[in-house]
């Protein structure tokens, strides 16, 4: 990737950071420290780039957290032949991370803007998720379907039936459920209509919008 060796002793510090805040997945460590977050981050705001904070970006949306990203991340427990959809692209940062991991990635986003900013990132980046599409996240991207993982990177006040549906069985979802604050839930798929959950820490995220009719 291009610009990846740019600031690497703060992207070693942050990685050390995160550890340090339990992240234990060596693969996700390790590909975080190569993706040159400051790439994805408004120009004013650069030298806060390595920072474990969030910050915001285009479209009153906001560029996750690093220990957030490596989090859920690890949640999805991915391999290099997952086939991954990610619902809300935002910044690109957490699509590039995934990228590192396994090149099956679909990215949902619904922000015009930025769906634009990201499209002409990933060109210059040399990065390519198998799609990049405009649309909305609520509804997933059916014609791929099934996925081994679906990552939602905004917060829903209810689960979206439409993403469960889009799963294979054994399948993850990763959704941060909740309004004013959230908890981070995974979903295995465990049958036709069946489902374990599990509960991890709360977050704070911005809201997953949907299209109105």
């Amino acid at each position: 990737m291009r610009d990846s060796t740019k600031h690497q002793g703060q992207r070693k510090q942050l990685i050390e950071q995160l550890r340090e805040k339990g992240i234990k997945d060596e693969r996700v460590l390790k590909v975080m420290a190569g993706v040159p977050r400051h790439l994805f981050m408004d120009p004013a705001l650069v030298n806060f780039a390595y920072e474990d904070k969030a910050y915001p970006i285009a479209a009153e949306q906001t560029i996750s957290q690093p220990y957030t990203v490596a989090f859920q991340t690890e949640l999805l427990q991915l391999k290099p032949s997952s086939k991954v959809l990610e619902i809300g692209t935002g910044s690109g940062y957490q699509t590039a991370v995934l990228l590192g991991i396994t090149p099956q990635v679909y990215t949902v986003e619904r922000q015009q803007l930025l769906f634009k900013k990201t499209q002409r990132l990933f060109t210059q980046l040399g990065l390519r998720p198998k799609k990049h599409l405009f649309g909305d996240g609520y509804l997933g991207h059916e014609d791929a379907a099934p996925y081994d993982r679906i990552l939602v990177t905004a917060a829903a006040p209810e689960l979206p039936k439409s993403l469960l549906t889009q799963l294979k069985l054994g399948g993850k979802l990763i959704i941060p459920l909740g309004e004013e604050e959230q908890f981070m839930m995974r979903f295995t798929k465990t049958g036709v209509n069946s489902f374990d959950q599990e509960k991890f820490g709360r977050f704070r995220f911005v809201p997953l919008l949907q299209h109105k009719n």
